[in-house]
């Protein structure tokens, strides 16, 4: 991955890494990071996809390198924030992939910047079902703060996170995500990104599950190419999952890659640069139209507009 850069935008630096093809020469991908993680968590498929796209991979607000301010952690908070980057950056359009979290937050892109979205790719994402690990739940509990001060004291932090690396190269698909949870576990000594990640989970999950969800809003997805992967071996957010988004996003390109957990594109980087870059070079980019838009908002469903519309009613 190239040289991070910083860039302050509303008072608060944010972190990012440009790379891959000159801007305004390929498409662009907007690769955003899961909860807890940071932009490294692309490294592995960085080089593949920079040989064909221009890559731009912030630290989300709150984590990384980013400033952690009090402030808005919603997906609509960091929706706002990447087209504020996108536009200091000088890019128009992307197609945006996330992670985890990073999914709803694409999602969540998608929705209110139709006219700079050019395709949505998912990958084990946020935002499908209620389901989530207990592990991530238990972060809206009371108390959990000083549960994660205690586990990241300077000497019990590396005894559990030279534990969990360790028992992650066993191998195993119920191991596998260990070393990402220790990486995640040892960002938490600092107080800000605890507060950061408490805000996030607080505002999506609650001791049921995840309650915001794409489910009333997947009709939106036939303006919109869509490509969703999920590992298998998920213990975050289950495979059965994907079932859901074939149902309620039916053109959606979904993979279930069967050997891979939380991250298939650490678990799998090639396979899974091959699967993101098929997506992207067999669609075409979407074209906002804001008739289009406002009669499927209206109709609340799909609707059956021919692909070329009067020029009268285009955006």
């Amino acid at each position: 991955m190239p040289e991070t850069q910083f860039v302050t935008i509303h008072g608060h630096r944010r972190a990012y890494a440009l790379g891959g093809r000159k801007i305004g020469t390929a498409p662009v991908l907007l690769l955003l990071h899961g909860l807890g993680c940071d932009r490294h968590t692309w490294d592995p498929v960085w080089r593949r996809l920079a040989r064909r796209y221009t890559l731009v991979a912030p630290d989300l607000l709150g984590h990384g390198e980013s400033d952690k301010p009090r402030g808005d952690y919603s997906p609509g908070g960091y929706a706002n924030g990447m087209r504020d980057l996108l536009t200091v950056l000088g890019i128009d359009k992307v197609t945006v992939v996330g992670h985890s979290f990073g999914g709803a937050v694409a999602m969540q892109f998608a929705y209110q910047f139709p006219e700079r979205t050019e395709r949505l790719a998912l990958v084990d994402p946020g935002g499908m079902g209620h389901e989530v690990t207990f592990l991530i739940r238990a972060l809206t509990l009371p108390g959990y703060d000083l549960v994660l001060r205690a586990l990241t004291l300077p000497g019990v932090r590396h005894v559990n996170v030279t534990a969990l690396r360790a028992l992650s190269r066993l191998g195993g698909r119920e191991l596998r995500d260990l070393d990402e949870v220790a990486s995640i576990l040892d960002a938490f000594k600092d107080p800000g990104k605890r507060y950061a990640v408490h805000k996030l989970v607080t505002g999506v999950i609650d001791w049921r599950g995840q309650n915001v969800t794409m489910r009333d809003r997947a009709y939106l997805t036939e303006a919109m190419p869509l490509f969703i992967v999920w590992g298998a071996g998920d213990r975050v957010l289950p495979a059965s999952h994907a079932d859901l988004a074939r149902e309620i996003a039916p053109n959606a390109q979904v993979t279930v890659m069967e050997d891979a957990g939380h991250f298939p594109h650490r678990d799998h980087p090639d396979e899974f640069a091959d699967l993101l870059d098929g997506f992207v070079r067999s669609t075409a980019p979407a074209t906002y139209s804001r008739a289009r838009w406002r009669r499927l908002l209206t109709n609340g469903g799909p609707d059956h507009l021919s692909p070329v519309e009067p020029a009268s009613e285009l955006a």
